[in-house]
Formats: C-alpha cells, structure tokens, sequence
C-alpha cells in the first residue's frame, strides 16, 4: 500500500498542508482566505486519496491511524514548545478521537462487511459484522502472531482470515487445526475420523451466478435455479446452518493432513465458497485477523436501504 500513487499523493498532500498551517502560526502570520481555501482543498483532497488507497488496497486503517496519533502528539508537543494555545487546542482535538477510534479498532472491535455469499444461510453478502480483535491475542497489525492474550481458534468459529494469496479479508468457518485429518465424502465432513453431527432442516430453492466464457472471449454471468439442503451442524461447542447444492461439485472422497502451525476452513455454503478446499489452501496462524461476534448491519447494494432485523450474536 505504501507504494500506490494515490498514497503517496495523500501522505505529500497532508504533510504540505500540516507544516504550512503549522509554520503560519507559529510566525502567527494572518492566513489569507484564498491560502485557507487553499489548504483545505488540498487536505480533502489527499486525504479522500489516503482513503481510496487503503480500500482498493485492502489496506490496514488501524496502522494510518496509528500513525495519525503520532503525527497529532508531536504536533501538539510542538504547540507547547513554541507556546502556541492554537496549535495546543487544535492537534489535541483531533489526537483524542483519532487515538479512542484506533484503540477500539484495533484492540477490541473492528467492522467487516461480507463481500460474498460463501457463508449463506446464516450470513450473506451485505451483512456488516463487529469481528473480535482480542478473541486470539492482542497485536497491532491485522495479522501477525499476537504476543498478549494469546488464545488459538476453536472448532466451529466463525473466522476472519486474510490469505497469504490474497490482502482481503475472508470469513469462514473453522473445521480443523493443525495435525487434524480432514475428509469429505458425499459433501459429509470427517475430522479425525469422525464425522461432524448433523441434522435435516429443510430445502430451499436457490439461485447460482455461472460466468461462462464464449470462443469471442465475451463472458457473461448467468443466474441458474437450483435446490439447497439446509443442516445443522455441530463442531466441538459450535452449531451452525450449513447448506450443501443439489447436484453440485459432486468429487471423489478428499483427504487433508494439516501441518502444524496451520488451520482448516470452509465456508457454510459449501458448494459455493473458496476455502481451504480450493484456492484459499490452509492458513497459518498467524493469518487469522479474529472472529466475527456479531452482526450489527445488512446494506445489500447502495440503492437499498440498511437494516436491523438481524442484528445479533453470531453462531
């Protein structure tokens, strides 16, 4: 992130304007309006380029905030050597909010929006979700392994990863840890031997996004119908709706060994999610971002309006 263009424009723009207004107070100069304009306009600017870096980047907001906190501190210590009430009362305004929101965000609560439908029935694409920063230790950065607090995954929870493959933030659901023998056969997970408990729901009619790709290199995305069988699964002290698709990624039995240091996970919809039966492979520990508590917010496309209905704890 810290190469993008758009970032480095952001962090230019925001030094320039900081040690301009710092230097005209400390010279107690009177700003001109057009150079007040000026600098405003400049500061909106980097700092919506700061912001569209870290989104398309996937990038670490707590670290900028951080780093913000710092900037605010030094600032104000700055106001105290030169004796400047202007320069005290403005950087402290913006330190304490900006140091609460980087506490909270990074040590205890962080918000998480589900891109995908992969843990459909029970969370789907929209969902906005409070993930639990402290549940595996305490660190600063999204991933890493945590020094404090240290606690390990247990089987069943709801996981927030970030792939060695890919910066994005994934969940999905914890099925083995490390030196577990994990096995599928007829879409029936074993563990160890043992298969996981579940229970018949109901079936549902749903609807699959295909993309096909013609001979012209056109590719479309079609919706199929297509009939899912609802479980419920118990993992350990973990239960969870599960839904498998009629007629879909029908394999031969497959087998895992994971290695130590290393975690298992599928997604609850399990014909439709990349996990670690696919792509995602498995996941060091030190690539577990936390897990998700609660979900707090549904926001399903920008012309929809949010909701509330199923705000709650997370199984």
């Amino acid at each position: 992130m810290i190469t993008d263009p758009l970032f480095i424009i952001g962090i230019i723009g925001m030094a320039v304007c900081l040690i301009t207004w710092i230097r005209f107070n400390i010279n107690d100069q009177e700003a001109e309006p057009f150079v007040i304009k000026y600098l405003s306009t400049i500061s909106f600017i980097s700092g919506i380029a700061l912001l569209l870096s870290i989104f398309y980047n996937s990038g670490d907001l707590g670290i900028v905030l951080l780093a913000f906190s710092i900037i605010a501190f030094i600032v104000m210590i700055c106001g105290y050597y030169f004796k400047n009430t202007e320069i005290i009362s403005t950087s402290r305004g913006y330190l304490i909010p900006i140091f609460v929101i980087f506490v909270l965000r990074t040590f205890l609560y962080e918000p998480y929006q589900i891109p995908s439908g992969s843990m459909e029935p029970q969370l789907k694409k929209g969902d906005f979700l409070l993930v639990n920063k402290y549940a595996y230790g305490i660190k600063v950065n999204r991933i890493g392994v945590p020094k404090i607090l240290i606690n390990d995954p247990e089987y069943g929870d709801p996981v927030v990863i970030i792939p060695p493959h890919n910066p994005v933030p994934y969940i999905k659901r914890l099925i083995g840890k490390p030196g577990d023998v994990v096995r599928i056969i007829n879409k029936q997970v074993y563990v160890n031997g043992n298969a996981l408990e579940r229970s018949f729901i109901n079936s549902e009619e749903i609807i699959l996004k295909r993309r096909f790709k013609y001979s012209s290199g056109e590719i479309i995305t079609r919706e199929i119908d297509a009939v899912g069988d609802l479980y419920l699964e118990k993992h350990g002290e973990a239960e969870y709706r599960i839904r498998n698709t009629r007629n879909e990624n029908e394999q031969y039995p497959q087998e895992w060994t994971i290695p130590e240091g290393q975690y298992f996970v599928m997604g609850d919809n399990r014909d439709n999610s990349n996990d670690s039966t696919k792509d995602v492979g498995f996941v060091p520990r030190e690539n577990f971002f936390g897990r998700a508590d609660y979900l707090w917010m549904t926001w399903e496309c920008w012309t929809c309006l949010p909701s509330f209905k199923k705000a709650g704890r997370i199984n």
